[in-house]
């Protein structure tokens, strides 16, 4: 992959952030220019104050100083909340064991459509340069977001369509830059937004552009690139460039808003299960979004969204383009929110999607295939003198249907059409002293995917021969979490439990063959030997696959979260200690077998010093070994990350500095991801990052 990239926006963000530095002076900490609303939406459709839920939220500093490379890396470590790691560049977020399509990404509570779910290389199309507040919900939010929300849902919120006037009548203009570089990867990243408007109108913008090279880890590998084999302590393969920007406005009446977005996406990027193999990703957004409110009578409000996406990335080999994807797509969204009938209240709302997927080239291992999905829901909520109570339904329609590939003729062709219906319970009791407990039941039914029902061919990326079956069932499942949690002061704590038992659920198994790329068995060799001298972990070669095949099996993943803050010093200084963990365990009921890429018991610990403009961070994270695998896969040693940051607020005419340090990975620790399925196909190959600093500047005016 080249090692030169565009610098535009690093150049803008640096020019920017070098005047505001010319005119800095030392000054005491102070407010940051106009932003988002904080309002919690994910799992929270009424805006009510306590969540019943279990859900988390990331903004400002403390988003900040986790923001990694991709989404998937920058939650990893939230309590339930691992990684797909497919490297430091295609990484989508785990959440209580469920990934890919089960986990749904949004962007402001509309879909997100790319074909990160389809393959553990493909990128998702969201940099946390540009991220204002991410949500994540834990436990099913398939009431609001369909069957793809069955694991949870990660909600990616920007400013790109205004929702709320920031300025008066007279108008004025804000903005934030953002400029970082570091040191594991030669990262050199930047950002810049800026809006304008008054009580009337409001205008934004923004550009973002990261470069980075092969990354550094603790140990030497390999890498075999133009026919030259070279050893070095990187990841081959590893270097990225993502650039992007956009456009947003809002027109604001007495009773809402109306308005409009265009955004782009730009990704190039290695994909290091092969030392030559890169994507090229491009991704077009047209959103629409619209809100009435006060509407009086049965409906006290309706808010609309539509998105059009256009998505598409070509996969070479030492530069020769081999499989292009694309998937297009429209999704329509309405919510009206009912009147309040004594203490109940609630929403109905209408979801309609229409995507279409096509893949043509070498490893084109799923057909053209076109999904249609239209669901109505509903969500209530009753006040009582104790808490609340929640309850809600929702019931699609889902076609999925396969043209095949006029190119190749081994893919079926025909369509499957499902009737999913979920039901959600929920109830939050407040208890004495600043307790609160918390309890949801929910029963989901989810359509397969079409790369479920129709997969046949070579997928590169894992190093198998993936086969579908056009004949499954849905997807159902019935989940219970329980939780209690605590608040007094700057005090909290917070645990809860859930089990989550599918009667159905569509698992990748190895079925012990293998087949060449054309289809073809090539004999059945047992699960560890791809009858050619080589193993099915370490990648089989000469054209022999090892053959995976999306089986549908009973299966259970149980789990505890727990994390709290105890303030240890409080007065001119102060001192917290945040204390997080968790633990999930899932198996393949029929063959009583544990499912694959499960993290494993992870504890993790920081102390947080604040003192006037001040702020220090020093803590770790530790995973157990997980030796809890399906039987033929390799264990994964434990390991503990130990990670510290320094901030620094000061004033800069009218601006508002923050510089920041990070410094992650202190001890440069060889550690490999147990939920990443490059552990197993490539053992060896890409560990997680080692030592690395990051320093930047954040400029809000």
């Amino acid at each position: 992959m080249k090692k030169t990239f565009h610098r535009g926006a690093v150049g803008a963000a640096a020019l920017a952030l070098g005047s505001a530095a010319a005119l800095a002076q030392t000054a005491p900490d102070t407010a940051a220019a106009p932003s988002l609303k904080e309002v919690t939406v994910t799992g929270n459709p009424l805006g009510t104050a306590d969540l019943i839920a279990p859900a988390i939220q990331y903004s400002g500093t403390g988003l900040l100083l986790r923001s990694q490379t991709t989404l998937g890396e920058t939650l990893d470590g939230t309590p339930g909340v691992s990684s797909t790691y497919f490297g430091p560049n295609a990484s989508r977020p785990v959440i209580r064991g469920l990934d890919g399509d089960r986990i749904r990404i949004l962007n402001n509570g509309g879909g997100a459509l790319d074909a990160s779910g389809l393959s553990y290389d493909h990128a998702v199309t969201a940099d946390p340069l540009t991220i204002e507040r991410v949500e994540v919900l834990r436990g099913p939010g398939a009431l609001q977001y369909g069957g793809s929300a069955v694991g949870g849902a990660v909600n990616v919120i920007d400013n790109r369509i205004p929702r709320e006037p920031q300025f008066d009548a007279k108008g004025g203009v804000a903005g934030k830059a953002d400029l970082g570089f570091a040191t594991g990867n030669s990262e050199k990243g930047g950002g810049f937004l800026v809006e304008t408007g008054t009580d009337r109108y409001a205008l934004h913008a923004d550009v973002f552009d990261r470069s980075t090279s092969d990354v550094r880890v603790p140990l030497s590998l390999s890498c075999t690139q133009g026919g030259v084999t070279s050893f070095g302590n990187r990841i081959c393969n590893s270097a990225s460039n993502t650039r992007g920007g956009a456009l947003g406005g809002s027109i604001f009446f007495d009773q809402g808003y109306l308005g409009a977005s265009v955004s782009t996406y730009r990704n190039n990027y290695g994909t290091v299960a092969e030392d030559e193999a890169t994507i090229r990703m491009r991704s077009n957004r047209y959103a629409l979004e619209g809100e009435l409110r006060g509407l009086g009578g049965f409906f006290q409000s309706v808010k609309g969204q539509f998105s059009h996406t256009d998505y598409q990335h070509t996969e070479f080999d030492a530069g020769d383009p081999k499989t292009t994807f694309k998937n297009k797509g429209d999704e329509l969204r309405i919510e009206a929110r009912q009147a309040k009938f004594g203490q109940l209240e609630g929403m109905i709302g209408l979801q309609v999607d229409n995507t279409n997927f096509s893949a043509d080239g070498a490893e084109a291992f799923a057909p053209y295939s076109r999904t249609r999905q239209t669901a109505l829901f509903a969500y209530e909520e009753l006040g009582l003198s104790w808490g609340r109570l929640s309850f809600g339904t929702r019931v699609e329609r889902v076609s999925v249907s396969s043209a095949g590939n006029p190119d190749i003729a081994r893919f079926f062709v025909g369509s499957r059409d499902f009737t999913p219906v979920s039901y959600a319970l929920g109830a939050l009791v407040n208890l004495s002293r600043g307790w609160q407990a918390t309890s949801n039941l929910a029963y989901t039914e989810r359509a397969p995917k079409d790369y479920e029902l129709f997969a046949n061919g070579p997928h590169g990326a894992t190093g198998t021969y993936e086969v579908g079956n056009p004949a499954f069932d849905k997807e159902r499942s019935v989940n219970l979490d329980a939780g209690v949690k605590w608040k007094s002061g700057a005090d909290s704590f917070a645990l809860s439990a859930f089990v989550n038992n599918f009667k159905n659920y569509i698992s990748l198994e190895s079925t012990g063959n293998t087949r060449d790329t054309a289809g073809n068995g090539a004999g059945g060799v047992g699960v560890t030997d791809c009858g050619d001298g080589t193993s099915v972990q370490s990648g089989c070669t000469a054209g022999v696959l090892p053959e995976y095949a999306y089986q549908q099996v009973r299966a259970r993943f149980t789990g505890l979260e727990a994390s709290g803050t105890k303030r240890l010093l409080d007065g001119a200084s102060t001192l917290d200690l945040e204390l997080r963990g968790d633990l999930v365990r899932a198996t393949n009921l029929d063959t009583n077998q544990p499912l694959p890429r499960i993290a494993p018991q992870r504890v993790g610990a920081t102390l947080i010093w604040g003192q006037g403009p001040w702020g220090a961070r020093l803590g770790f994270n530790h995973a157990a070994r997980q030796d809890r695998v399906p039987t033929g896969q390799l264990p994964t040693d434990g390991y503990t990350l130990w990670n510290a940051a320094l901030t620094y607020r000061m004033k800069a005419g009218v601006s508002n500095l923050l510089w920041y340090a990070r410094l992650d990975n202190i001890g440069n620790q060889l550690a490999y991801s147990a939920t990443s399925i490059l552990t197993q196909t490539v053992p060896g190959r890409a560990p997680l990052p080692g030592r690395s600093l990051k320093v930047g500047l954040q400029a809000s005016f």
